[in-house]
C-alpha cells in the first residue's frame, strides 16, 4: 500500500555492506529497488507517524540489541539469512503490542528476522546459491546501529527518520 510506513532494524556499516553486496549479485537487477535490510513492520498506517516517531525513539535511548547472523535459508525463489536476536525479537513484539490494532495482516502474523539477498529467480539458481552460502556461512555478531523509518513508495522506500541507538553514532 502506497504511503505505508516501513520499520527496519538499521546494519552496522560493514555487515550491511557485506549483506547489501551479496544481494547486488545475487538479486535481479531490474527487480532490486532497495539496499539489503532487516523490516521489522511492513506497513503501518500513515496516520501512526507521530506515534510511531516517539516510540522508535524510546526504543532507541537504549543500547543496541545483541544479533547473529544466523545461516542462510530459502525463500522458494531466493535466499536470505536469519538474523537472531533476542533483543531485537523483544523490541518488536513490544512495538507490535503498543500498536496493536494498526497491525497489517503480515505485520501481525509471526515475525522472523532476515536479510534477504536473492528473490525471484529460478528454484534452480536459488537452490545453487543457497549451497554455496551453506558451505561458506559462519555464525558472526551482527551490529544493529539503529531503528529506521520510511514511508512505501509504491517500489522504493522515502526514507523519514533514523533513530541510532544509545552509544552508537
Amino acid at each position: 500500500m502506497a504511503g505505508a510506513l516501513i520499520v527496519t532494524a538499521e546494519l552496522g556499516a560493514e555487515d550491511f555492506a557485506r549483506l547489501d553486496r551479496l544481494r547486488r549479485d545475487h538479486y535481479p537487477p531490474e527487480r532490486n529497488q532497495l539496499p539489503a535490510h532487516l523490516t521489522l513492520f511492513h506497513a503501518l498506517p500513515p496516520s501512526a507517524e507521530p506515534e510511531l516517531r516517539r516510540q522508535l525513539a524510546l526504543c532507541a535511548a537504549a543500547p543496541p540489541p545483541r544479533a547473529m547472523l544466523g545461516p542462510p535459508f530459502s525463500l522458494g525463489n531466493g535466499v536470505a539469512y536469519r538474523i537472531l536476536s533476542d533483543g531485537l525479537d523483544d523490541l518488536r513484539a513490544a512495538l507490535a503490542e503498543h500498536f496493536r490494532g494498526l497491525l497489517s495482516a503480515q505485520d501481525a502474523q509471526g515475525w522472523r528476522a532476515h536479510v534477504t539477498v536473492q528473490n525471484k529467480v529460478s528454484s534452480k539458481e536459488a537452490r545453487a546459491l543457497l549451497a554455496r552460502l551453506e558451505r561458506e556461512h559462519v555464525a558472526a555478531p551482527l551490529r544493529i546501529a539503529a531503528l529506521g523509518l520510511h514511508r512505501y513508495l509504491g517500489g522504493p522506500w522515502e526514507a523519514l527518520g533514523r533513530y541510532p541507538f544509545r552509544g552508537v553514532s
